[in-house]
């Protein structure tokens, strides 16, 4: 493509949501529509208030030889509709998107939670916590329902009231959707906090104003412009390129830049040089079961690493200002975010290297007593960070079996508390900090008081992807599950020896003949541990048909007793009676039952179990993600 067919310039922010506002910037129709979760909105509003980039925009001049259909960007008016666009915006539409609903449109804001349930929310930026130089910006932009009540205790209890402009100013809670316009909420404000006793509530509000309304006001956006001369051929492949995903800007490679100065060669620690293995290699290496190419920390980053050991360095550095008799807001955070990162200096990454390194093959052993052999099983990726953290700190002593118990019972909290989806740096911090202490006779770690499972949980883990599903599945096989037709435990020789994936106990074919629903048929309740060729005896018939063909065996699998038989069910907690009567509903109780005490006992917490349902509602998967098509058929 000729350079004279675009040009890149800056655009302010304000006039580029305007436009989306008015219809003059608009989406290619063809351009997919989907909603960013609520963890990325506030990291975006948050870079936005520090004035930090936040990646070009690529928008395509109407009216050439590319004649996309237009329409406006999810939640523009309908007037809108009416307008011929100006340009069409080829990559930057979910940040856009969100920062118009956030900001300009005027109306609560759709997304999604971690946990994938949508819900409609309001943004505020606390403006305290905004000028506190020890919080992370992310820490002060807070989402809030669509009431504006921020509620604990199942609901029963208020502990932050947005529902008036007089609320939010006593809260010092500034809005989101009105940081391009500050003048008639500034007055409010001034009157609310009228009087000389005041006046350093209203100074802070106008420093708030300088330091982080005014990023909005003036924040520039580069925008590359294809003009309108531009051929089909290059907006398809300019297209292509910029919708696979950009890779963010990577620490790993900054710190290696910054400790090449100093003459050492990160990189060669992490990829090998010469013929020698690189931390990358012998993590991959680490715990390797025959036949795979890979175990089960290979996917731990060079990031991941290095944030290990910076919480290791920020850990020493809040020490030091303690013993110095520092405290409060004086205390540098313990921390492995990108910053800490950034300044983590070459001796302190070579004092803890070896010592993190040990940490992390530690997490594959503590992951292989769990049952959890393979990448695709690891309910949490994130979660592997502070736990090699933890058990590099922890030593020899992590296998003390007090020690080591109540490190399952962390770790499964944080699996059925579903904590570790997004948004982790903070916990990975806390957790590193709090177990540790919590061994010692420490109070718990949040991680563990701040999980909450739902006895109907159960009924809606169905994806194969789901943290919680995943640690259930581990937990039948830690459990000692026999498979239906050998009697063996899911060992990690039978494991991959036998092909051992997760199946269904009633068919799905039998379930579909009896109007059985997939959302009710695919539960984890309805699910459990079991090897390929077991499956395939089993095949789409009646649980009571399946039974009678394993008690009297073929010529490759021998007859089973029919008491043995049962005791290899009563293993997967399922009650051989009601499979043997067909009774998928009284099944479908009795499991859900056992599987909740299997989990209870897992986390030390008791369910809840009462009528107040989870806010939001489920958020159906596509169908290259549906759980039938990640399982193999079972007939």
């Amino acid at each position: 493509m000729a350079g004279s067919t675009f040009q890149t310039n800056p655009f302010d922010l304000n006039k580029l949501l305007d436009d989306c506002q008015r219809g003059i910037l608009q989406l290619p129709d063809f351009q997919r529509s989907w909603v960013w979760d609520e963890d990325r909105i506030k990291s975006l509003i948050a870079s936005i208030s520090r004035a930090f980039p936040v990646g070009a925009l690529m928008s395509l001049d109407t009216g050439g030889p590319v004649n996309f259909k237009p329409r406006p960007v999810e939640g523009a008016p309908n007037e809108a509709k009416q307008v011929l666009p100006q340009s069409l915006l080829l990559d930057g539409q979910q940040r856009m998107t969100s920062l118009y609903q956030a900001t300009l449109r005027g109306k609560v804001v759709e997304t999604v939670t971690p946990k994938k349930k949508k819900v409609k929310r309001w943004f505020y930026i606390d403006i305290r916590k905004s000028l506190d130089p020890a919080v992370d910006r992310e820490d002060s932009i807070v989402g809030v329902p669509e009431d504006r009540f921020v509620r604990t205790d199942f609901g029963r209890e208020v502990v932050l009231d947005l529902s008036s402009a007089e609320r939010e100013y006593s809260s010092l809670m500034y809005p989101v959707s009105r940081v391009f316009d500050w003048d008639s909420w500034q007055d409010g404000f001034d009157k609310f906090w009228r009087g000389d006793q005041n006046e350093s509530i209203r100074e802070e509000f106008r420093s708030f104003k300088r330091q982080v309304l005014e990023n909005f006001k003036y924040y520039r956006v580069p925008v590359i412009a294809l003009d309108r001369s531009t051929s089909k051929e290059a907006v398809c492949v300019v297209f292509e390129k910029v919708n696979t995903g950009g890779k963010a800007l990577d620490a790993f490679e900054l710190v290696t830049a910054m400790y090449a100065s100093a003459g050492h060669e990160l990189r060669k620690d992490w990829y090998g040089d010469d013929g020698a293995k690189g931390r990358h290699r012998r993590f991959a290496e680490a715990l390797r079961p025959a036949g795979l190419e890979s175990g089960i920390i290979a996917e731990v980053s060079n990031t991941d690493f290095l944030q290990a050991v910076s919480l290791f360095h920020t850990r020493d550095r809040r020490r030091a200002a303690e013993a110095d008799g520092k405290q409060g807001k004086e205390l540098p955070a313990v921390s492995g975010n990108r910053q800490a990162l950034l300044n983590l200096p070459l001796d302190a990454y070579k004092r803890y290297e070896t010592q993190v390194e040990r940490g992390f093959v530690r997490a594959a052993k503590f992951l292989h007593m769990l049952h959890i052999y393979r990448i695709f099983d690891l309910p949490y990726q994130s979660q592997i960070v502070p736990l090699a953290a933890i058990l590099a700190d922890l030593g020899e002593d992590w296998e003390h079996d007090a020690n080591r118990q109540m490190l399952v019972r962390w770790y499964w909290n944080g699996v059925f508390g579903e904590l570790y989806g997004s948004a982790v740096e903070t916990r990975i911090a806390r957790d590193f900090m709090e177990v540790p202490a919590w061994l010692k006779g420490g109070p718990e770690p949040s991680t563990v008081s701040e999980t909450l499972f739902r006895a109907n949980r159960l009924r809606t883990m169905r994806m194969r992807l789901s943290a919680a599903y995943k640690g259930a599945n581990a937990l039948l096989m830690k459990e000692g599950a026999q498979d239906f037709r050998s009697g063996q435990k899911f060992d990690h020789t039978v494991f991959f020896g036998e092909n051992v994936d997760i199946h269904h106990v009633f068919p799905q074919d039998w379930c579909k003949k009896h109007g059985i629903k997939p959302k009710i048929f695919d539960s984890i309740i309805n699910k459990t541990p079991l090897s390929y060729r077991t499956n395939r005896i089993i095949g789409g018939v009646a649980p009571s048909q399946y039974l009678a063909r394993l008690e009297k065996g073929n010529e490759t699998a021998p007859p089973i007793d029919r008491a043995r038989l049962d005791s290899y069910l009563s293993s997967h907690l399922i009650d051989p009676a009601l499979l043997r009567a067909d009774d998928f509903d009284a099944f479908m109780v009795a499991r859900q039952k056992k599987l909740l005490a299997l989990i209870e006992q897992a986390t030390g917490k008791v369910a809840y179990e009462g009528s107040i349902e989870e806010e939001g509602e489920e958020v159906e998967a596509d169908a290259d993600t549906v759980e039938a098509e990640l399982t193999i058929a079972t007939g």
